[in-house]
């Protein structure tokens, strides 16, 4: 009787153990999303104003060439810029493209910790 009083209060340390464990992990998963979530929203603020200003120092900057060759040259002036700006254009498109195939492991944190835990929960020998 005595033995496994014992054994049953030893199985629920373990068992408590074990819960205590998972939330722990489960909290540290729940933190790295909310940060890969501001983050993103960071990235995104950041990208817009960039665009913004970016875009608007372009019209400025065309504007003024156009005017600088408005009495001489200016078709071909809008040609050329019109043509430089495509360029430009598909460039950055394609560096976007290549950038968005690059994967930021998620929960990589977490994952190493389970990990851990794994290999220090396993029978000598058999986590690694």
């Amino acid at each position: 009787m005595m033995a496994s009083t014992r054994l049953t209060e030893s199985l629920k340390r373990m068992a408590g153990t074990v819960l205590a464990i998972l939330q722990t992990r489960i909290e540290l998963l729940a933190n790295e999303l909310d940060e890969e979530r501001l983050r993103f929203e960071q990235t995104l603020l950041y990208a817009g104003i960039a665009l913004l200003f970016f875009g608007l120092s372009i019209m400025l900057l065309t504007v003024f060439v156009v005017v600088l060759f408005w009495d001489s040259q200016r078709l071909p002036v809008l040609g050329s810029l019109a043509a430089f700006f495509l360029v430009a254009g598909l460039l950055m498109w394609n560096a976007l493209r290549l950038t968005s195939k690059k994967r930021h492991r998620l929960f990589s944190a977490s994952l190493a910790e389970l990990s851990d835990d794994r290999e220090q929960l396993a029978p000598d020998g058999a986590g690694k």
